[in-house]
């Protein structure tokens, strides 16, 4: 269980640190996406900094409640990113894949780390 759990925890955060990174480097293409998406652009930069501290509140275990809401705004994220890009006509993407490696990394976490 506790492969399981680290391999969907890195793919997490992977997946979240890869998004971070390209809010902070393409920031005004991704501002184009929010925008085309009805999102503020303005989102973009608190969000990518969001993501960077969920990913290290989620692999340091210190504070338990504050890793309970990075997995809570993470999931928001991905969810209403899963929703944008459904309305607007892409294919599923990998906010989708996220959700699977959220709920998987979260359930696996409650079972192997106290």
């Amino acid at each position: 269980m506790k492969v399981v759990y680290w391999i969907f925890t890195a793919l997490l955060c992977g997946l979240m640190l890869f998004s971070a990174q390209m809010y902070f480097r393409n920031t005004a293409m991704v501002e184009g996406f929010f925008e085309s998406f009805n999102y503020p652009k303005y989102i973009v930069i608190p969000l990518a900094i969001a993501k960077v501290l969920a990913v290290i509140a989620i692999l340091t275990n210190k504070i338990k409640w504050i890793k309970e809401w990075a997995y809570a705004g993470l999931f928001f994220d991905l969810v209403l990113a899963t929703a944008a890009h459904q309305y607007a006509g892409h294919p599923i993407g990998l906010s989708f894949y996220g959700i699977i490696f959220l709920i998987i990394s979260y359930a696996a976490g409650k079972k192997v780390r106290p």
